[in-house]
């Protein structure tokens, strides 16, 4: 049950930029997660969300595949999706495109944990049915 895909667009900073002269690996990473939250803020689930609901999301692996570099003030478009929903994990898909082209790919496992059990916990169906619907990003992200 693949969910729709919401896009996030934001500006390449320049205080990201590395000693190399593009954006830096570890910014691609924070632009995954960027783009999972907001996604999931959209659909309705912020943290006061989770947790009140008594569970969270946690990562259990990244993968990044960096296909082209990026620099300071490109325009960015983090493309994300659900993939895969079982019992208590999720397989998150983010496409990071600049000039319309894909400069990098993701994949992250994310475990769905109990607040105070630290375990995995079924994901709930409405949870799930939430993120069915076609999202569209606000203007801006805003992380709390």
């Amino acid at each position: 049950m693949e969910s729709p895909p919401y896009q996030l667009d934001i500006v390449a900073d320049r205080a990201d930029v590395d000693e190399l002269g593009h954006i830096s690996n570890l910014v691609f990473l924070r632009w995954v997660l960027d783009a999972a939250t907001a996604h999931s803020f959209a659909a309705g689930w912020n943290h006061e969300a989770y947790r009140k609901l008594g569970a969270v999301w946690v990562v259990r692996r990244h993968e990044l595949e960096y296909l082209r570099p990026v620099y300071a003030e490109d325009a960015v478009a983090l493309v994300t999706w659900v993939d895969t929903w079982r019992g208590a994990s999720s397989i998150r898909k983010t496409s990071i495109r600049a000039g319309g082209v894909e400069v990098a790919r993701g994949s992250t496992l994310w475990a769905f944990v109990g607040l105070e059990s630290g375990r995995p916990t079924r994901i709930p169906d409405d949870l799930k049915r939430d993120f069915q619907t076609p999202l569209v990003a606000a203007q801006t992200f805003d992380r709390t």
